[in-house]
């Protein structure tokens, strides 16, 4: 199950925060390959956020995945959400930074 965890330091009253979880659901789906029904989306608003030392309009996130997560995966997603956030937030694309993490990747292999 993919989850996405977006964090900013917009606030997020009286913003349309339905089409921004609809388009974040149907491109981490599309781009991991994994079904809408198992993506999981939060978005924060609010944050204190610094970046180059200053607190104009900002986002962190983090996506974790139990696989689908490669290079090609990564850029996709980093370019897609980073678009998603600057056409509805108004967040610079320069002004954000995706964190992306499979969790197979790390497995130990037990030897039992």
């Amino acid at each position: 199950m993919p989850c996405l965890y977006i964090h900013t330091n917009i606030n997020l009253d009286g913003v349309d925060t339905d089409s921004i979880f609809s388009e974040a659901t149907t491109a981490v789906s599309t781009i991991i390959g994994k079904p809408e029904k198992f993506v999981m989306v939060l978005l924060k608003g609010s944050v204190p956020i610094s970046f180059e030392c200053n607190k104009e309009p900002a986002a962190y996130a983090e996506i974790i995945s139990m696989g689908g997560i490669n290079s090609e995966v990564k850029k996709k997603l980093i370019y897609t959400i980073g678009t998603i956030l600057q056409s509805k937030l108004s967040i610079p694309r320069t002004r954000f930074f995706l964190k992306v993490f499979d969790t197979t990747l790390f497995r130990n292999k037990s030897k039992l």
